[in-house]
């Protein structure tokens, strides 16, 4: 047998086969229990137990968890499902706050096989219902606050739900018990020793995020074990973060899994500091009582924050390090941030990607730098997490990367372990979103001379306000059906507080009138809140030869009226 002189043998084998080649390292070197172990963030809190069982886990009000408990409790929370019949490829949705029960979730359904489903708890009851429906939950855990628009939805659900309620003892507001079973009593019934298991498979579902699209019905980004192990990692070498940190929870647990962290907390054996709701002096209380040293936010927690009173932000002696994404921090921000003793690190990422799946690592003489000349390198989207394996600009047709010239633009893409399996019950959106062996963001942007990525505009008719997307398509759908509008445009509009809020154009019928007001009430009634536009021009729409309305004009005309107000 020849040799091509690199100690490999070569076979030429004729017909259909084809050239092979021999591997001295393939053979009897195979994996075995013994040295192949699939990877899941679930170990994170079996070693934490293990090494750390006095740690304090989680702080929530008067309420405090150490590891070990923490465990023995999504041990519980495992066995008392498996008793309901739940298991593998079933899915459990959880409508909650940022409470121990939400963190629990993260361990006990996922080790029973299950996928967890958070929900947004700002969305209508007929969003909650399609999800709920789309996702084929088996079980509902909610929150008592939420009862009124949960009870809704299981009204236009289909399908049967077993429905747990949680009754925080921090929340004392309305709203009533929707089920037969309550937490702490469900939990009760499990049994403490459930044995603890990761997947036969590290590409099985661990989690599914729905997230607003250019259609108006939300889309399901499946998240796998091996993505989740992945990040959560990332998220503590690419921040940098110490063992045993403490984490205040201010982004919403329900956001991309509270972008791993939930995971990221069990991994570093730290603190989970939770908060039911966003408020600059709860936040600052907690950062003092419990020398918080880590946090994460949309652009409007840091700008509450930035705006407080001093006394609020007054007596924080550690460093705090905080994590800001979508829009890059303004210098206001990033100047006030600084004076209090928070350091600031921009990220990048979309619910497909796990959440950041891109930092804009800092070099160490940035700091030195002019404020303004900070300002424009920390408000960059940066570089790839330390496991993800790419993140650049091409063009979305010809794939060819762009110029690294700052001018010319291109749709950023990543590609790497960080990336979703796909999106539930949609291949035509997944493989369209995988064309050519990358993933599209949509997002434009150009490459800076250092490699390092700036958005520039957005591709999707997608709204980003205060950290969540927003479909126009959506908004436009409720719009349309008020009786005096016969077309509707919704764009962004850049907002000092929310970064961009929706912004509504109607045409309205011959012979109708109505008022900006009453097109909000109108909206008001029909969809969540924070997707309401906060602006509504009453005009003829531009339209092309085909009466295709063009958007790229009222972005334009949009942003201008902005500017001048």
């Amino acid at each position: 047998m020849p040799c091509n002189g690199w100690g490999k043998s070569i076979t030429l084998i004729v017909g259909e086969e084809k050239l092979g080649m021999s591997n001295i390292y393939r053979v009897g070197l195979d994996k075995n229990p013994a040295n192949y172990t699939p990877l899941t963030p679930l170990t994170f809190l079996a070693r934490s137990a293990y090494i750390y069982p006095e740690v304090v886990s989680v702080i929530h009000g008067q309420r405090r968890y150490n590891w070990q408990q923490t465990f023995t409790r999504c041990r519980q929370l495992a066995s008392a499902l498996v008793a309901h019949g739940v298991g593998e490829g079933d899915t459990v949705a959880a409508m909650l706050n940022n409470t121990p029960e939400m963190i629990e979730c993260h361990f006990g359904v996922p080790v029973i096989g299950a996928v967890l489903n958070t929900l947004n708890t700002r969305l209508d009851a007929e969003t909650i219902a399609f999800m709920l429906e789309h996702g084929e939950a088996r079980v509902l855990i909610t929150d008592r606050e939420y009862s009124s628009t949960v009870r809704k939805a299981l009204a236009a659900c289909r399908r049967e739900i077993l429905v747990i309620d949680v009754d925080d003892p921090e929340y004392s507001g309305p709203g009533d018990r929707l089920g037969t079973h309550e937490y702490e009593q469900f939990i009760a019934a499990g049994s403490p020793d459930f044995p603890w298991r990761g997947p036969e498979d590290e590409w099985d579902a661990i989690s599914l995020n729905y997230t607003s699209g250019t259609t108006g019905n939300p889309k399901g980004v499946v998240y796998h074990h091996r993505g989740a192990y992945l990040n959560s990692m990332s998220n503590i070498v690419s921040w940098g973060m110490p063992p045993h940190s403490v984490y205040l929870w201010t982004l919403p647990m329900f956001h991309c899994n509270g972008w791993c962290f939930v995971w990221t907390m069990a991994a570093n054996a730290g603190t989970n500091v939770c908060l039911r709701r966003v408020d600059p002096k709860l936040i600052f209380d907690a950062m003092r009582e419990h020398a918080v040293t880590h946090y994460c936010g949309a652009p409007i927690v840091h700008s509450l924050m930035a705006s407080s009173p001093a006394e609020l932000r007054a007596g924080i002696s550690q460093k705090v390090c905080g994590l800001i994404a979508a829009a890059p921090p303004p210098a206001a921000v990033i100047e006030a941030m600084a004076n209090i003793g928070i350091d600031l690190t921009h990220v990048y990422g979309l619910t497909e990607t796990y959440g950041p799946a891109a930092v804009c690592a800092k070099h160490g003489d940035w700091s030195s730098r002019p404020l303004a000349e900070q300002v424009e390198l920390n408000g960059r989207q940066g570089v790839r997490y330390h496991a993800q394996e790419g993140i650049t600009v091409l063009d979305p047709v010809s794939m060819v990367a762009v110029p690294w010239d700052r001018e010319t633009m291109g749709e950023i893409m990543f590609r790497g372990n960080l990336v979703m399996k796909g999106y539930l019950k949609n291949p035509k959106a997944t493989e369209e979103s995988f064309a050519g062996g990358w993933y599209h963001t949509g997002d434009l942007a150009v490459m800076h001379s250092d490699g390092y990525v700036k958005i520039k505009d957005r591709s999707k008719d997608v709204i980003i306000s205060g950290g969540e997307n927003i479909s126009s398509i959506e908004v436009e759908d409720v719009l349309y059906k008020h009786p005096a509008v016969i077309a509707a445009a919704v764009v962004a509009t850049p907002d000092p507080t929310w970064g961009e809020v929706p912004c509504a154009f109607l045409e309205l019928r011959e012979g109708c009138t109505v008022s900006e007001q009453e097109v909000i009430e109108f909206c008001r009634q029909h969809m969540a809140r924070f997707k309401v536009p906060k602006r509504v021009v009453i005009c003829t729409l531009p339209k092309t030869s085909t009466g295709k309305i063009q958007k790229y004009v009222l972005r334009e005309q949009a942003k201008s009226s902005a500017a001048i107000e």
